[in-house]
């Protein structure tokens, strides 16, 4: 059965540890089964020591990454940080990452080039780190050649942000999974889940992990929620990769694939999501007025409660 999060994305802007620790510490009250944090390229907010400061409160909700960059940092420095995470808070860190988007690494004077082979370098490096402690890799983009002090006592889960049908064979050849944003159900159904499926069975991988992020509200008025989606999150509907999933989903842009409706519809479309082959569902609740908020909260409590018990 599909389990339900809650992503804390939208909080990333408000660049406040105790804000996003309070997030979180209500979602675990609340039942959910997993509460996740992106990275901005540009935000300067730390996904993983914020993790690692919110698990001091939040005791036993799982908490992951959705997603760190790669290319800004090198996997031996990514590897360190989850272990040090890991060792704050426990056993119950998943690590996602993703190659970001080109426009985003140029603001940072970054290239792109090659984001296949980096991903697939990157993977060959970060994950001999979390499993075994050690890695000898000489790659055409990465090298490295590493020891860690302590082997790790648990391999940290990896899940991989990947859209393309190259991306998506990459991750089932080496990853646990797959986190989704942006990315509706006939999507998830045709494209994913049977490409990342196929890759993760030829190389006798166990059935991978699919967590998906849409936004989600619970309105009388799902016109206005739907176009301020349009006009506040339009950089989504024009970055190449989110592109090319609209066009396959059938839809114009981010506002198109938001869960927004009443109660009813709002609940048919997370079920869709997971007759679709989610295995993880962590909404980002946008709402415009606090009672929708607060509807929204209530249906998803509800719907965590069956789904996670």
């Amino acid at each position: 059965m599909m389990k339900i999060g809650i992503n804390g994305s939208g909080m990333v802007q408000k660049a406040s540890v105790e804000a996003i620790t309070d997030h979180a510490a209500t979602a675990e009250s609340q039942g959910f089964a997993h509460y996740w944090l992106a990275e901005h390229p540009t935000g300067g907010l730390d996904a993983l020591t914020t993790l690692a400061l919110v698990g001091q409160t939040a005791k036993a909700i799982e908490l992951g990454t959705a997603i760190v960059p790669t290319f800004p940092r090198h996997p031996m420095t990514l590897a360190a940080q989850s272990l040090t995470t890991t060792d704050a808070i426990g056993e119950r860190l998943t690590l996602g990452i993703g190659l970001s988007h080109e426009p985003m690494m140029a603001q940072l004077g970054i290239g792109f080039d090659k984001p296949i082979r980096h991903l697939r370098e990157y993977l060959s490096v970060l994950l001999p780190l979390l499993k075994e402690g050690s890695v000898e890799f000489n790659g055409e983009l990465l090298s490295c050649s590493a020891k860690l002090f302590q082997k790790p006592r648990q391999q940290i889960p990896v899940l991989v942000a990947a859209l393309g049908p190259q991306a998506l064979a990459v991750t089932g050849q080496w990853a646990d999974g797959t986190t989704l944003a942006w990315v509706g159900p006939k999507t998830i159904r045709e494209h994913i889940v049977p490409r990342l499926t196929e890759a993760a069975a030829a190389n006798r991988r166990s059935a991978p992990r699919v967590l998906a992020t849409l936004p989600v509200c619970v309105t009388k008025d799902a016109t206005a929620v739907r176009d301020a989606i349009g006009k506040g999150l339009s950089l989504y509907g024009r970055l190449p990769s989110y592109k090319a999933m609209f066009a396959r989903e059938g839809v114009d842009g981010p506002a198109d694939v938001a869960l927004v409706g009443s109660r009813a519809e709002v609940s048919d479309q997370i079920a869709k999501l997971a007759d679709a082959g989610v295995t993880d569902f962590a909404p980002s609740e946008y709402c415009l007025h606090r009672d929708e908020w607060l509807n929204t909260r209530e249906l998803l409590v509800e719907l965590a409660a069956g789904h996670n018990n």
